[in-house]
């Protein structure tokens, strides 16, 4: 028995359905932040520069989508949510990887390009190759051993967050 998309069921184009959930700007950088372990609204808004009304708006979609699911916490005063990636949104990072080599190689030239991002193999440091294939251990690597290094932000690489279901 075949699954049904219950999720934007009219459009047949997977692509097309993957767009409508994943394809603005906000949305993307959003998940972005989620695969580094941003979890809570102040610090989306923070990292972004992004007004309420927009990520309140875009997280309630990723939410609806199931890329992100919303965890209750308790602060001094209230309750209040993080936003964590799922399996589904996990199964992104791909994407932004495949995003980041692109606009490495095809943006930004010369002397305006900044150090290049790195996906890291967090236990030996070395650089791994597409498919998360560390040449240096001779195998591929869960995410939880993966780490995205971003010179121009951090000299720390950031760990992967992980995904909860």
């Amino acid at each position: 028995m075949t699954e049904q998309c219950t999720l934007l069921p009219d459009n047949p184009c997977p692509i097309g359905r993957a767009v409508d959930i994943v394809g603005d700007r906000w949305s993307l950088l959003i998940l972005r932040h989620a695969n580094i372990g941003v979890t809570r609204f102040d610090q989306f808004r923070a990292e972004l520069g992004i007004s309420d009304n927009i990520l309140s708006n875009r997280l309630a979609k990723l939410v609806e989508a199931g890329v992100l699911v919303k965890v209750p916490y308790r602060d001094d005063r209230r309750t209040r949510h993080e936003y964590r990636l799922t399996s589904a949104g996990a199964d992104l990072t791909p994407v932004f990887e495949d995003l980041a080599r692109w606009g490495q190689a095809h943006t930004l030239s010369g002397e305006r390009c900044r150090p290049a991002m790195k996906i890291l193999h967090s236990t030996c440091g070395e650089e791994l190759a597409e498919g998360h294939y560390c040449a240096h251990c001779g195998r591929t690597v869960e995410r939880a051993e993966i780490s995205w290094y971003r010179p121009w932000r951090s000299r720390t690489p950031f760990a992967l967050a992980e995904p909860v279901d």
